[in-house]
This record gives structure tokens, C-alpha cells and sequence, in this order.
């Protein structure tokens, strides 16, 4: 018997923003997906700034908030969880690259203004700087710390924005928790570094997506427990000009009548999905 479900909300779309940055070349395709299915089949993971703004800020879904805004609607459906919850962490993700010349890589980090490449043998022999400093490993086994001079945190996000961009574009890349190159040598032939970012804090998020400075993509990592799945909303509710108070209203309804028909079910195991 399910006795607690997640919460689920009707929010205006102008008071969700992102916390990093998203990727047009992804949300453009998916506004034709929506279209053509007509449904919001998983809905995104907001949580509320602490600034009382009434403002959320996205853990997941950027790409479909991005797209319902381009689409002008008005309110989205969202999963609402709160800063203080016990079962929402915030992990890292680091880039794996490859494709391009680990040389010409390291020639475009080094044109950051305000930074330092530094090649060690053990983090160890270094000061701790002020920002933990981005990781690059090279397949030849080699360390270098991109060190920045003292900044403020917006600085500093700025610097990782230049870092992402020194080879979003050059490189194949995609997103590890991996700390430790040497697994990804027999799988790239033309591997050209594990790049390895800070941590971050959650409300650290929450208030740099207050002042609207927002991270690289591809960066942080939410993770929600328990996450509303294939909710399969339809989203002719969201587009409508019907107030908020009538459409959360009709929300509660239609998600009291899926409990009633047992379209409900928690997964209390792992699940792996096959049609994702």
C-alpha cells in the first residue's frame, strides 16, 4: 500500500529556473517529441530557493522546461522536493573526452585568463587553494591542477564555463563518476583526458541560481529518492489559461484517480528501464 507520495505541483514556468546551463540541441527535438505525444511523460525535480522568492530551481529536467518555455506555456508539473531532504543528494560528474589532440587541449586551457596549469606528482605537495581546483588527467598517467587566482565564487563559475568550453565543442565527451582515467584506455583509442570537477553544495546551487549564475552542463548530478516516474501528464492541462489554483486542483484529482485504479506502484528495488 502506498502511504506517502511524491509531491507534485502546478508551478509558473517563470518561476522555475536552471542551475547550469542547458543544450538547445537537445530541447529543440524534444519540443517536437511533446507535440507529438501530447504528454509530459516524466516531469522535472525543483527545488525551492530559500531566498522566499518563490522561485525553484531545477535538478532535473532542464531540457524539458526549457522546451515548454519555448512552447509558451504557462505552468509546468514538477516534482517538488525541499533543501533540507534527507533522500536528495547532489553528486559530481566529470567529462571524459576524446577526438582531440590531448596537446591542443592543454594549449587551450593554459589561454584562461586568471588560471595556472600545474602538472604534479602528488596533490599532496600542494597548498590547499582557495577553489578546489579542476582535475586534468592525461592518458599518459599525468596530473595537472587548473589553479585560479583568489576570486569570488561567480569568478569561479566563470572559469569552469571556459574550461567546458575549451573542448565542448572539439572533443566527444560524456559524463563519468569515474575519478581515474586508466578504465576508459581500451575504450577510446583517441582518448584525450579525464577531466575532474569540485563539488558542490546544495545550497550553493540554490543561491547562485538566485543571483542567476548558473553552471556548465553536464556537471552536477541530483539524485531523488522516491523520483515520479512515467507520470504520462497530459499537457493540454498545462497549456490551457484555466489559473493555477484549478489546474492544481485537477492535478490532485487525476493523480487521486490513477491511486483508486492501482496505476500506482513503488519499486522499492533497483529497477533498470529498457524503453527510456
Amino acid at each position: 500500500m502506498i502511504t506517502t507520495l511524491p509531491t507534485l505541483k502546478i508551478l509558473p514556468i517563470d518561476n522555475v529556473i536552471l542551475h547550469e546551463d542547458h543544450d538547445m540541441q537537445r530541447s529543440l527535438p524534444l519540443i517536437e517529441k511533446l507535440r507529438a505525444a501530447g504528454i509530459m511523460r516524466n516531469p522535472p525535480i525543483v527545488m525551492p530557493l530559500t531566498d522566499g522568492s518563490n522561485r525553484y530551481m531545477v535538478l532535473d529536467g532542464a531540457n524539458r522546461v526549457t522546451s515548454l518555455l519555448e512552447m509558451e506555456f504557462p505552468h509546468i508539473v514538477a516534482q517538488v522536493v525541499q533543501p533540507n531532504d534527507p533522500n536528495v543528494n547532489l553528486q559530481t560528474w566529470n567529462h571524459i573526452l576524446w577526438g582531440m589532440n590531448p596537446k591542443t587541449l592543454m594549449s587551450a586551457l593554459k589561454k584562461i585568463k586568471g588560471t595556472k596549469l600545474v602538472k604534479v606528482n602528488s596533490r599532496k605537495s600542494m597548498d590547499a587553494p582557495k577553489y578546489m581546483p579542476v582535475n586534468i588527467r592525461l592518458p599518459d598517467g599525468t596530473l595537472h591542477l587548473l589553479l585560479e587566482d583568489p576570486a569570488d565564487l561567480p569568478s569561479h563559475i566563470k572559469t569552469l564555463h571556459s574550461i567546458v568550453d575549451a573542448y565542448k565543442t572539439r572533443a566527444s565527451l560524456d559524463r563519468t563518476s569515474q575519478t581515474l582515467i586508466d578504465t576508459f584506455r581500451g575504450i577510446h583509442k583517441d582518448l584525450t583526458a579525464l577531466v575532474i570537477f569540485p563539488h558542490f553544495k546544495i545550497r550553493t546551487l540554490l543561491k547562485l541560481a538566485g543571483q542567476q549564475v548558473v553552471l556548465p552542463t553536464g556537471i552536477t548530478r541530483f539524485t531523488v529518492s522516491p523520483r515520479a516516474l512515467h507520470l504520462n501528464y497530459p499537457l493540454h492541462e498545462l497549456s490551457s489559461g484555466k489559473p493555477i489554483e484549478y489546474k492544481q486542483e485537477y492535478l490532485q484529482h487525476w493523480i487521486d484517480e490513477r491511486v483508486k485504479k492501482k496505476g500506482v506502484r513503488l519499486y522499492s528495488e533497483a529497477t533498470f528501464l529498457f524503453d527510456e
